[in-house]
């Protein structure tokens, strides 16, 4: 099995820190999909940019609808998160 290195919050410094600061700011902790990302602090930025557009944009379908859409494609994609 592949093995990805997490940063954990007390390594990350920097832009990482500044990301890390603001995932425990949303839910109290540094979920594990977000430190999968912590090897390249850009690319997890512009993720939870795009998590952001998604879940809190401009759109149709109202805030519970979009929870529920994501908690549904990730019990069928087997997530855990």
């Amino acid at each position: 099995m592949p093995h990805l290195r997490l940063v954990e919050p007390h390594e990350a410094t920097g832009a990482l820190r500044e990301e890390y600061d603001a995932a425990i700011g949303r839910a109290g902790k540094v979920y594990n999909i977000v430190k999968a990302m912590s090897l390249n602090a850009g690319v997890l930025r512009r993720s939870m940019d795009l998590y952001r557009a998604i879940m809190f944009g401009p759109s149709p379908l109202g805030r519970i609808e979009r929870e529920l859409l994501a908690v549904v494609v990730s019990r069928a994609n087997d997530c855990h998160y």
